[in-house]
């Protein structure tokens, strides 16, 4: 019988998150580095290279990949021949571990976890409670595999009961473009199918937290297609028809949009084919260890030189941008795609932020002294705390199509010049966009630490109850954006991946 020590598994899995939160796996690294390589569409290189900067900043700076720090899912398989010596129950002793983690003074991690999801959503200001799966297994020791999944990605999860006769991959293919850009592309796409509705979807998270392997599989494949099981199939056959959509890297447009398909299946019942689709983004975080009652899981940093050293460059077509003295006929002369560097004085905001900023003003009741949006941009971020001599800690751009229902008001009402944010905007939003002779900017998810180096100011001004929702006014210099919606309503999100569809459509068997 092995006894396992609750302090052994509280350190664990506080190291292990601290680990994952700025060492990306290696694996990913890689895969994103061939995606780089071979990517032709210039504004989907830009962005791959800043998220794989972004990664090599983070791991020698030991600070998060992504200013999302996730809700915390734990895979545990418990031998039967194991004996915890704890007072605490397992899901217990791992939120101790969280707790650990999330609250450490080196490198604190965003808490995001909010209870109460139907009413009040009060943060739990640690990150916890954690989502903890536990299986008995044969066995000695105690396997477990910790992940931190953003919202971005979480949220863009789709499941469906499709007849027995129905096509898998039709369904896959129909269903990426409809997930948008919020999650992060390039990632890489877990599918679990069979079961029950909950089984699918929790094979489906658990596929993630396996290597990238797609490229052996493909290889293989090449030598002979005939010992692949049904599922090696499936992946290669998804792989091929979800980036031949052409959405490409934060839905730009491009070559790569997924990485790898995982997928596993179990049995179900003669009358059912239940399907589960749940990505992850540039921001994959998971690390497995084992407890064998020897003492806590030590983790060994990679090296730094297995990181592609890849540099940017300010190119002619670049342009300034003094945001102090914006107007709006300066708006006008950006043009969808364009590529800007903006230095001076943002306002932050998110949900919460909004959804106050509308009460107050529809109330009658007013927005607080000193919080004025007229002729200011508003960038969509909750950051991370900053530590040492940092401004804040990173600070990338959240999922923007949530603040879609206050865009209108914001812009009409609150005088608000634009936005900066993630991924795409809804038709609606885009026509007010034009109607108010705005522009949307995307900045790049999965580049936080990149971007909190472009601020060099950082106080709240308002609303500091919501924590890393709060209004901040950040002091920017030379942060990099791309005209997403410019003041017409062109759209980069819908022309790009439209354009590079064809494209690889017209290249075709090059791309194999």
């Amino acid at each position: 019988m092995t006894i396992i020590k609750q302090q052994d598994v509280i350190n664990s899995v506080a190291n292990a998150l601290q680990f994952i939160s700025y060492y990306h796996p290696l694996d990913f690294i890689q895969a994103m580095d061939k995606a780089y390589q071979r990517e032709e569409n210039p504004a989907a290189k830009d962005a791959i290279a800043q998220i794989l900067i972004n990664s090599r900043m983070c791991a020698e700076g030991k600070r998060p990949i992504c200013q999302d720090t996730g809700i915390v899912n734990v895979f545990v398989k418990i031998g039967m021949d194991v004996s915890f010596a704890s007072e605490l129950t397992l899901q217990d002793m791992i939120d101790a571990g969280v707790r650990k983690a999330y609250s450490d003074p080196s490198n604190p991690l965003r808490a995001s976890i909010v209870s109460d999801p139907a009413g009040l959503r009060t943060n739990t200001k640690d990150n916890t409670p954690c989502v903890v799966h536990v299986e008995m297994v044969r066995g000695d020791k105690v396997d477990i595999t910790v992940a931190a999944k953003g919202g971005g990605s979480e949220n863009k999860s789709k499941m469906v009961m499709l007849n027995p006769s129905d096509s898998i991959a039709d369904w896959v293919e129909k269903t990426v473009p409809e997930m948008g850009a919020g999650w992060c592309p390039p990632g890489i796409l877990g599918i679990g199918i069979g079961g029950t509705v909950e089984k699918a979807a929790l094979m489906a998270k658990e596929s993630l937290m396996d290597p990238v392997d797609i490229f052996e599989l493909q290889e293989k494949s090449r030598k002979s297609s005939d010992n692949l099981t049904t599922d090696e199939k499936l992946r290669l056959e998804i792989m091929q028809r979800v980036n031949a959509l052409g959405i490409g890297a934060q839905g730009l447009g491009g070559l790569t949009t997924v990485l790898d398909i995982k997928i596993k299946s179990c049995p179900t019942h003669a009358a059912c084919k239940p399907v589960v689709m749940i990505p992850n983004c540039a921001a994959t975080r998971h690390l497995h260890f084992v407890l064998d009652g020897s003492g806590e899981a030590v983790f060994n940093p990679p090296s730094l030189n297995d990181w592609p050293k890849i540099t940017r460059e300010v190119g002619e077509n670049v342009r300034r941008v003094n945001l102090n003295k914006l107007t709006k006929d300066d708006i006008a002369s950006w043009k969808c795609g364009d590529t800007l560097l903006l230095s001076g004085k943002i306002l932050t905001g998110r949900d919460a932020a909004h959804k106050r900023i509308y009460e107050l003003v529809t109330s009658g009741e007013g927005l607080p002294e000193g919080l004025d949006f007229n002729g200011r941009f508003i960038y969509y971020v909750g950051p991370v705390d900053a530590v040492r001599d940092e401004v804040v800690g990173p600070a990338g751009p959240t999922t923007a199509t949530r603040m879609d229902k206050f865009t209108d008001f914001m812009l009409n009402d609150m005088g608000l010049l634009g936005m900066i944010g993630k991924s795409e905007r809804g038709q609606k939003t885009v026509d007010s966009i034009a109607k108010h002779n705005s522009a949307y900017l995307m900045a790049v998810g999965g580049a936080a630490y990149l971007v909190a180096k472009a601020i060099k100011k950082s106080r709240v001004i308002a609303f500091a109850d919501l924590g890393m929702e709060a209004i901040y006014e950040f002091e920017v210099e030379d942060m990099p954006v791309t005209v997403a919606v410019d003041s017409e309503g062109n759209n980069v999100h819908a022309q790009g991946p439209a354009i590079w569809k064809v494209k690889i459509a017209d290249m075709g068997s090059k791309l194999s």
